[in-house]
């Protein structure tokens, strides 16, 4: 088992209640599959929409592993 911490930015935060949890996986995971394993629950719609940093780098790609910080990031509007 490995721990991992997820941070929850703007939007995103609001609807799951929380801005950062700390979460044990049992099997190895990558960052998309593991967005949508804390995203599915809340109904959180265009989730597509909801980029993925490990690490402070964006790639939903990555294999995780233990210690990684996961950022759910919800899109930004410029300006």
């Amino acid at each position: 088992m490995m721990k991992v911490t997820v941070k929850y930015f703007g939007l995103v935060a609001e609807a799951i209640g929380t801005n950062e949890e700390v979460l044990n996986l049992t099997a190895p995971t990558t960052a998309h599959e593991l967005k949508l394993k804390c995203l599915n629950p809340h109904g959180i719609m265009d989730q597509e929409s909801i980029q993925v940093a490990v690490n402070q780098n964006l790639d939903e790609s990555i294999i995780l592993k233990e210690g990684d910080e996961v950022a759910l990031l919800p899109p930004f509007a410029g300006g």
